[in-house]
């Protein structure tokens, strides 16, 4: 009797629609800042909370799903996860006219979507690493699969403001509904889609295992400095551009984020074509060491096009910090399965977490212990900006003398 292979090529395209959605549902709310504080009276201090809740709830639903995936499979937990990013975004168009206040209701939508969110940077990762492909070919995979959340979050900006722009900011509740539709209609695909086996019990690496092994304490340290290196840019390079610099919010946002998000996105889209051949850790190290400059330039630049220059090009060295680490663990632990992949994304939303609130720390000190330094730098409004983007290089420096040192255990061992 003749067994037919699965065709994986749905399945592929649904977890690169995934990661779109997970830029959804990480970039739709802040986008809406400004409408949420005019419109719905929401101070700027509960805004900040916002972030800080989804991100929050995304841990905790890493740490649970630490221990559950590999033994449901992906189906479930994919389907549900988008169930709840749709589900979510709903609620955020709703909630805020229905409930007394709109601050409750937009907390209740960004736990819903936010539990979604934290299930998709568990899930895809690994479903991508285990699809059938040559070996040589899953880091290039890895890479090209997280560019899509690069083009939707860049898709999310443009579309959400022109959109904005058509139908006014009264009519903002049109947009999270809109994006809802996404996650619907992957949530169909994905229920009939061939999903690849989770790694059983009996074979899977313990995490107790995992743990106690030098390598993989070291990819965790990668995961932190590479998220904190992504995304401490990504959050703050529209306000440094605005306040920092001094250009119009308009050029920041185009120059900042907008920027940052198409170059990061160019970049794992090239090493997905043209990176097979290319050896993965050399590169990994001069990109952290390049993130690092680029931190110190726009830090020091005086002319502010340098430092929105410097900025932007975050995006394309930070581009494999965060899947060129997956890619790195998983050639060095097979058998890690889902929850090795929960934790790694554990300690890289840490990192993203911690990295952007240090920026506004050392900010903050700028006025005080820090202030030799910050009169040393060109003039940033007095945010202190321009410190907190100087002392935090020394983050994708630990991530490249990390990745070297790794390097050299790894052909001690």
């Amino acid at each position: 009797m003749s067994t037919t292979t699965p065709s994986y090529t749905t399945t592929r395209h649904s977890a690169h629609v995934a990661y779109v959605v997970q830029a959804v549902v990480n970039n739709l709310a802040p986008l809406l800042f400004v409408v949420f504080h005019t419109a719905l009276d929401v101070p700027v201090a509960q805004l900040g909370a916002l972030a800080a809740l989804n991100f929050g709830v995304q841990l905790l639903t890493d740490l649970v799903a630490v221990r559950v995936v590999d033994r449901i499979g992906y189906r479930r937990p994919m389907v549900a996860a988008h169930a709840l990013a749709a589900l979510g975004l709903v609620l955020l168009a709703v909630l805020p006219f229905v409930l007394p206040a709109p601050f409750v209701g937009l907390c209740v939508a960004v736990v819903v979507y936010g539990i979604g969110g934290g299930l998709l940077e568990v899930l895809v990762s690994p479903v991508v690493e285990h699809l059938p492909q040559p070996e040589e070919a899953k880091a290039a995979g890895m890479a090209f699969a997280h560019s899509f959340y690069c083009w939707g979050q860049l898709a999310v900006v443009v579309l959400s403001t022109a959109l904005l722009a058509v139908v006014g900011s009264d009519l903002w509740p049109l947009l999270p509904v809109l994006w809802a539709v996404v996650p619907l209609v992957n949530l169909v695909v994905l229920l009939r889609v061939p999903m690849p086996p989770t790694v059983p019990d009996e074979h899977r690496t313990s995490l107790r295992s995992l743990f106690g092994t030098p390598l993989f304490l070291a990819a965790l340290v990668l995961m932190a400095t590479g998220g904190a290196a992504e995304l401490t840019m990504a959050q703050w390079s529209s306000f440094f551009a605005e306040q920092g610099t001094g250009v119009p919010k308009e050029v920041g946002d185009l120059l900042g984020p907008g920027l940052f998000a198409l170059l990061m996105g160019l970049g794992r889209v090239a090493y997905g074509l043209w990176g097979q051949g290319v050896p993965l850790r050399p590169l990994l190290a001069a990109s952290g060491v390049a993130t690092a400059v680029c931190y110190v330039v726009a830090a020091t630049a005086a002319v502010p096009v340098v430092s929105l220059v410097a900025c932007a090009l975050c995006g394309l060295t930070t581009a494999l910090l965060w899947p060129g680490t997956f890619s790195l663990t998983s050639a060095r632990f097979p058998l890690g399965g889902a929850a090795m992949f929960a934790v790694l994304a554990l300690a890289g939303d840490a990192g993203g977490t911690f990295g952007p609130l240090g920026v506004g720390l050392f900010a903050d000190l700028a006025a005080g212990p820090l202030a030799g330094i910050a009169a040393a730098l060109p003039p940033d409004t007095g945010t202190g900006l321009r410190v907190g983007m100087l002392l935090s290089a020394a983050v994708p420096a630990v991530f490249a003398l990390t990745v070297l040192a790794s390097g050299r255990e790894r052909t001690a061992a």
